[in-house]
């Protein structure tokens, strides 16, 4: 069984798509998600408190600031704009794929976990998750 969730974003951020890929998931298995670009990714996090996703969303940014920063001239990949290399860093530091166990057609998170779309790039995008329950 095979989708794909199409995903907008507005800029940098985590945006939270749990609900879309439980309302998908039927009987049992193991879902893997799948990002099909390189500059964004996937993780399991906290959604009870938001703090947490802007604190992640910070110490990125700390970690990996645009090329803008003196600390990133080092980088020549800067055509695109001064938030791509580094959004190509955080993805590279950051999972594209995820796996979740599926039992009796519910996700097999944890009570606090949700699943998110991490967006590094600036401009708004339209990412694709590939998800195969199998």
């Amino acid at each position: 069984m095979q989708t794909t969730f199409s995903k907008a974003t507005t800029g940098q951020g985590l945006y939270e798509f749990t609900r879309d890929v439980a309302d998908w998931v039927s009987g049992d298995g193991l879902l893997t998600l799948f990002i099909q670009h390189t500059s964004c990714s996937l993780l399991i996090q906290e959604n009870a408190d938001p703090e947490v996703q802007t604190d992640l969303q910070n110490f990125f940014h700390r970690l990996v600031p645009p090329t803008t920063n003196p600390r990133m001239a080092y980088l020549t990949h800067t055509y695109e704009g001064p938030d791509d290399m580094p959004a190509h860093i955080k993805a590279a530091m950051l999972p594209v794929n995820l796996s979740i166990p599926v039992m009796n057609g519910q996700l097999r998170l944890g009570t606090w976990q949700g699943i998110y779309l991490f967006e590094h790039r600036t401009a708004p995008q339209v990412r694709n998750i590939v998800a195969h329950l199998s």
